[in-house]
């Protein structure tokens, strides 16, 4: 088992709330995710801050103080079931820091998903808050909105979590074998970003961990720093096994399966490839926190008990 707290699953006629912590929200398409979600029968309530922009930085959905605010607002209304991020894109390093973490640790475990720039938030609540959170695709993003596998493979993953409990589309490993862990990861750049910080402020996989990775738009090269900084860091110590998501617009897909290849090979773990999470069409939810094992010759991740409880 994992050691991380369960929050309980979504019910079918749940409240969940949705925030934008990093880029700006496209209103239409934020719209629409609304309207998905509440086809679902859930009651959506939305932060006040959800549709801002910077006054100054455009790339950014309103003040770094207001974003957190929104989800200090979210996590701490008990009527929530979840909290939902709008979309990625940058911020949410401006603002984790601004969110009163020891106030939240008496609460109960909240659902919480989102992705890419969102792993900032999911390695700080799994170092404050001690609990399982979902890489998921995003209300306002393409990825939810416009992809009804992937949104479908999320609805099922919030609100009946024992349906999804074996993930991976059976790809070619780069390494071969089998390994039990707790996966912990996410977008690998901003898992890179992390390093250096105060301890209480990231999460350093504990031994016995299972690495879940992926990125976008990150030329070949880029992942080599990114890979080899972690390498340097200490970042694989405690790994059994690596479960490798998307490399979407990082280059011809041999060369970045070469770099994953050198950087990763060698350190005498399963690695399995392109499982299906990350930036990808019919993008799988991937619970981080959770017990689970890996199959890199069957390409599949095979969870121990469900995200939720």
């Amino acid at each position: 088992m994992s050691g991380l707290r369960r929050p309980a699953r979504v019910p079918r006629a749940g409240h969940v709330a949705v925030i934008a912590p990093a880029g700006p929200v496209p209103p239409a398409q934020l719209d629409t995710g609304i309207e998905q979600l509440q086809s679902w029968g859930l009651t959506v309530s939305v932060g006040a801050h959800v549709r801002d922009t910077h006054p100054e930085l455009d790339y950014l959905a309103g003040l770094d103080a207001d974003r957190a605010a929104d989800f200090v607002w979210a996590w701490t209304r008990p009527e929530f079931d979840a909290v939902l991020c709008a979309r990625g894109g940058y911020g949410c390093q401006r603002m984790v820091d601004l969110v009163p973490w020891a106030e939240l640790k008496s609460l109960p475990p909240k659902v919480f998903a989102g992705s890419s720039d969102v792993t900032a938030l999911h390695t700080r609540i799994a170092a404050e808050l001690g609990q399982v959170t979902l890489f998921a695709p995003m209300t306002a993003s393409a990825m939810f909105t416009d992809d009804l596998p992937a949104r479908e493979h999320l609805r099922w993953s919030l609100l009946d979590p024992a349906a999804v409990g074996k993930l991976g589309r059976g790809a070619e490993p780069i390494i071969g074998g089998q390994a039990r862990g707790v996966t912990v990861g996410g977008t690998l750049s901003l898992l890179a970003a992390d390093l250096g910080l105060p301890a209480g402020h990231r999460r350093r996989p504990p031994p016995g961990s299972l690495a879940v990775l992926e990125d976008v738009t990150e030329d070949p090269y880029r992942l080599d720093g990114l890979l080899t900084h972690l390498l340097r860091s200490g970042w694989f110590d405690g790994v059994t096994g690596i479960a490798l998501g998307s490399w979407t617009s990082c280059g011809p897909m041999p060369e970045v399966r070469a770099v994953l290849t050198d950087r990763l090979g060698g350190l005498g773990v399963p690695v399995a490839w392109e499982l299906g999470f990350g930036h990808c069409a019919n993008q799988l939810t991937v619970p981080l926190g959770v017990s689970a094992l890996l199959d890199a010759d069957a390409g599949t991740l095979l969870l121990d008990e469900p995200a939720l409880i």
